[in-house]
């Protein structure tokens, strides 16, 4: 979707491209620059892929066609190599230099030009801080006003989104009461049993099992704390965030150290576990109670969130609906200490690392109450431990998701980072620790041909979106490669075959994405269907995962395609052209 642009009409003048900072340099980490005819310092803040959810495209002064080395204005691109010189309007240069240089970096020469009038560095410096000012200012009226009503429509106003704060605690107390008392079966009242029996018979296990006691209130948060401690003290890197229109096109500091976070905290889980000072199966023993503390925290949480913004005065997009408002959010950014940012230590800490130590506590169970681990359970494990790793490698390239950028703090993603994500889509564990490996046991070629293809589908998954996203950094004349294990060189491509759309972006139709457009979300399909296959099909609950997540994310291609037609206009029909398949490469 395009947006409002400055134009030479509108300022009087002709406009430059508008500076910004890019990503900060952090030490030990292999840094590389592409050739590029603009300077970096004006493209590294660009993120200039297609992204379907982001509405604001770059914040140039000119929507002419972006050539794959700089920009066009009026007909004055760059000219030389190095992006120093203006070539005039009627393609050559005046031949000749002063020696002058305007105050910038690189400085310019200052001859004259057919048809070029004249002026001073103020007045350029003036005209290039007012049409950014003024692009900012309509991106922000647009996206980020105080007041916004559409939310109200969302997910079916308050009344959709009251169901569903009342609907998530309950499905997952129905599905936990499944899984542990009604033998993996769907619970449903006995014979004879009256429907007032069975709920009251339903209000005795959440009140008797799943209270929420002491001991799980530490649990939970022992861990919660620890996390947000090793995000502010462990080793990591440096980002900057996009540009906030709302904020004048402040980029905010984004401090990364999940991966440092993840290995450190496996070491002291098996500490703990292994001195006896905490056993981590206690994480599947005591589930229910630590699942009404996620629950009860996630609400907590949501409602401080929700006064903090309103008491600071720091919301927007705000609907005057109080459930709208509480549900959706009404802060952007909240922080702790200016460093740590809630929404991305939600995003992956606690969801990912919560899940993986359930299958870890699962295995050491098994070990202590057989004598072995199931080949199940170690698939699952190995599953688990490849996702949380990924998540916590690449928390660097979130900063950009449409989560991170526009989605507001509130019920949504608190609740479900916090509680839901941990602690439904673990259903496929919680199956396997209460069951006997010969419940569920498979051929053993089978879990080996499931296991190799997941490993090879984790391959494509992982490239993938290193390809997209070090594509992003290319486009922005700055590659900066993180070495994180497991470190695929095919992450990224040399020379990527691009197609330029009309706004100043470029669609990248090399790599995986010139096999299918939507790969990347076959390999997240395939990960949620094989975390069910893995168990059989004696429950229904570990495939909650699997069935939810294939509605979702087909709802989301049909989306996505939407948006980028409507976006990038013939540039993606061509993509479509060149790259037909959607899903499966030759296939679908």
């Amino acid at each position: 979707m395009s947006t409002p642009r400055v134009t030479r009409s509108q300022s009087g003048t002709r406009l430059a491209k508008p500076e910004r900072p890019g990503f900060v340099e952090t030490p030990g980490r292999r840094k590389s620059q592409r050739k590029s005819n603009v300077p970096d310092a004006d493209e590294s803040a660009y993120d200039s892929t297609p992204e379907p959810e982001n509405f604001l495209g770059p914040l140039r002064s000119s929507d002419s066609l972006a050539e794959p080395d700089g920009f066009a204005v009026e007909g004055n691109g760059y000219a030389n190599g190095n992006g120093n010189g203006y070539a005039n309007g009627n393609g050559h240069t005046n031949g000749h230099t002063n020696g002058y240089t305007n105050g910038h970096t690189n400085g310019h020469t200052n001859g004259h030009t057919n048809g070029h009038a004249n002026r001073s560095a103020k007045e350029n410096a003036d005209a290039k801080a007012e049409a950014i000012a003024y692009d900012y200012k309509i991106e922000a009226e647009k996206y980020f006003a105080k007041k916004d009503t559409s939310g109200t429509s969302e997910f079916g106003g308050a009344i959709g989104m009251s169901a569903m704060m009342v609907g998530f605690p309950a499905l997952m107390y129905y599905m936990w009461i499944g899984a542990i008392f009604y033998d993996g079966k769907l619970p449903t009242p006995t014979n004879g049993q009256s429907y007032g029996d069975f709920f009251g018979h339903m209000w005795y296990l959440v009140k008797t099992e799943a209270y929420p006691n002491n001991r799980a209130w530490q649990i939970y948060w022992f861990f919660g704390l620890m996390q947000m401690a090793f995000y502010m003290l462990m080793p990591g890197v440096y980002r900057k965030g996009k540009a906030l229109p709302h904020l004048g096109g402040k980029q905010l500091d984004y401090y990364c150290s999940a991966m440092w976070s993840f290995y450190s905290s496996i070491v002291i889980m098996l500490a703990l576990h292994f001195t006896g000072l905490f056993k981590l199966y206690s994480l599947i023993d005591e589930f229910g109670h630590i699942m009404s503390v996620a629950i009860l925290s996630g609400f907590l949480c949501s409602f401080i969130a929700y006064v903090s913004a309103r008491v600071r005065g720091a919301t927007v997009r705000m609907t005057d609906s109080p459930i709208v408002d509480f549900f959706l959010g009404a802060e952007l950014n909240p922080r702790l200490f200016g460093i740590l940012d809630f929404k991305m230590f939600l995003e992956v800490r606690i969801p990912w690392f919560i899940l993986f130590f359930l299958s870890l506590g699962t295995c050491l169970k098994q070990y202590e109450q057989y004598g072995y681990v199931s080949l199940e359970a170690i698939f699952l494990l190995f599953a688990h431990y490849l996702y949380a790793g990924a998540c916590a490698k690449g928390e660097h390239l979130i900063i950009t998701t449409w989560d991170m950028y526009y989605e507001k703090l509130g019920f949504m993603l608190i609740f479900w980072n916090m509680a839901g994500v941990p602690l439904s889509y673990c259903h496929c564990t919680l199956f396997i620790a209460n069951h006997h490996p010969s419940e569920y046991q498979l051929p053993s070629w089978f879990t080996a041909l499931l296991t190799l293809t997941y490993l090879y589908v984790y391959y494509i998954w992982d490239t993938t979106n290193s390809q997209k996203n070090q594509f992003r950094q290319e486009e922005r004349g700055v590659v900066e490669e993180r070495t994180t294990f497991p470190y695929f060189k095919y992450g990224r491509i040399a020379n990527p075959k691009t197609i330029p759309t009309q706004i100043g972006n470029k669609i990248l139709a090399d790599g995986w994405y010139g096999k299918a457009r939507k790969i990347h979300y076959t390999c997240d399909l395939f990960f949620a269907i094989s975390w069910g296959l893995i168990t059989g099909f004696k429950s229904p609950f570990p495939w909650f995962y699997s069935v939810f997540f294939s509605a979702m994310i087909i709802h989301r291609a049909l989306r996505d395609i939407e948006k980028c037609r409507e976006k990038y206009g013939e540039a993606w029909k061509e993509y479509e052209r060149q790259v037909p398949y959607l899903f499966i490469p030759y296939v679908f």
